[in-house]
């Protein structure tokens, strides 16, 4: 068995997997994404890459190579969202997320886990994400990574849609709903008209640099750019690579962490 999911272990059977096995944690957020997306957009996609990414491991464990151990998580649904609550949210404040991470965190270390790696789908999860695998390494004896999933490797996305990936409730994260999710969409997707001047969230003045402005979200309505392009197939194909992304991360994770926890590499 490549993976198991611990909301159906026992505890005995959680313990005896902990040592050696990588613990994934998916995180997402409950927040609008315009009038066409649920408000579980980012849950919702955080969960289809990662059991598309389990799948790969399975399939790769049943042809005979080496795979990991695996113990999925439940998906953590709440995360930092305040700027969406001008239409409709459940958020976490950024403190209050950090300690929640914190605490599962702990909780698996104390389990007797010494590797953990989060994935997250939602932007406003990622540097508080990020800080709690980083003080978590400090406190504990334990190997963590977090990725957000758009970011692990290519974008896998066209030069015409480079620019996209990840947005929110647009091209790119409509076209995977289409291909997750399809009956979640609201379709037809309305089309989208061009914002002027563009997000500064979004685009940025400068390559590099972060810059909010209050209330810029309210003003595009909550959304990047126009959807009303996404197709299905398109997003079956980038689903597909964000799948296949991820479960390389969880093989060069485990490669780079093998020895060091006494987990054999194959």
């Amino acid at each position: 068995m490549s993976h198991r999911y611990l909301t159906e272990t026992t505890w005995r059977e959680t313990r005896e997997a902990a040592p050696d096995a990588i613990a994934l944690l998916p995180i997402g957020s409950q927040e609008q994404h315009a009038a066409h997306l649920p408000l579980g957009t980012d849950t919702l996609l955080a969960e289809a890459v990662t059991e598309r990414a389990l799948a790969h491991l399975a399939g790769r464990a049943a042809e005979g190579e080496w795979v990991p151990h695996v113990v999925r998580l439940p998906t953590l649904p709440y995360g930092h969202s305040p700027h969406h609550l001008f239409a409709a949210a459940l958020t976490l404040s950024a403190h209050t997320l950090g300690l929640v991470l914190d605490e599962i965190l702990d909780s698996l270390a104390a389990t007797g886990h010494r590797r953990v790696l989060v994935v997250n789908g939602h932007g406003g999860n990622d540097e508080i994400m990020r800080l709690a695998v980083k003080r978590f390494a400090l406190r504990a004896e334990v190997t963590a990574a977090a990725c957000s999933y758009w970011s692990l490797g290519e974008a896998a996305a066209d030069a015409e849609h480079a620019a996209l990936v990840p947005g929110h409730a647009g091209w790119y994260e409509t076209s995977l709903m289409l291909a997750a999710h399809p009956g979640l969409v609201r379709t037809p997707v309305p089309a989208r008209e061009p914002v002027d001047p563009p997000p500064l969230f979004d685009r940025p003045p400068y390559p590099g640099l972060t810059t909010e402005r209050h209330g810029e979200w309210e003003r595009v309505g909550g959304s990047t750019d126009d959807a009303s392009g996404a197709q299905a197939e398109r997003g079956a194909a980038l689903l597909d690579a964000r799948a296949r992304a991820l479960a390389g991360a969880v093989l060069a994770f485990d490669r780079a962490t093998g020895t060091e926890t006494g987990h054999g590499t194959g």
